[in-house]
């Protein structure tokens, strides 16, 4: 059940890249296509990982957030970026690098808001603006431009 969901998500997510790709080579029915099917991907995976007992309460769910991201900070990304680093392969340097100093702020993000929950309150949101380059999330608009690599805030998408 595990493999299923980790390839139904692989899916999922593979689909949405190659529909924005298709959108963008002005296939727009095509693209529709791969966002439906990615869909279809998507309810597959939540059904196996359901069933596999990771849905939890909303603080648990936090919980494993945070460890999840944690894991990607402290061990992940450090060994993906230092083997990038050896192999001399710059673009997957960055990347990982990218990765991993967006996954510090959603840690944060995520203790936050499991803090606001242990007291019953939900966060107070208006906007969360998300770099499409490297991930950098924010709870307000960046000024000029993404702390992490250098976006202009013009393309963060902002999620109300």
């Amino acid at each position: 059940m595990e493999d299923a969901y980790s390839g139904e998500s692989q899916a999922h997510m593979k689909y949405l890249i190659f529909a924005d790709v298709a959108e963008k080579d002005g296939f727009t029915n095509i693209a529709k296509l791969y966002r439906a099917i990615a869909y279809a991907e998507f309810v597959h995976a939540r059904n196996h990982f359901k069933a596999l007992g990771n849905v939890n309460t909303t603080e648990d769910n936090l919980q494993a957030a945070i460890d999840g991201e944690t894991f990607e900070v402290e061990e992940m990304y450090p060994v993906y970026k230092h083997a990038a680093a050896l192999q001399k392969e710059k673009e997957a340097e960055k990347l990982t690098n990218y990765a991993l100093e967006a996954e510090k702020v959603h840690i944060e993000m995520y203790k936050q808001a499991i803090g606001l929950v242990k007291s019953d309150k939900d966060m107070k949101l208006d906007r969360v603006y998300v770099c499409p380059v490297c991930g950098y999330t924010a709870l307000e608009e960046v000024d000029p431009c993404c702390p992490v690599c250098g976006a202009p805030r013009e393309k963060f998408r902002v999620f109300t």
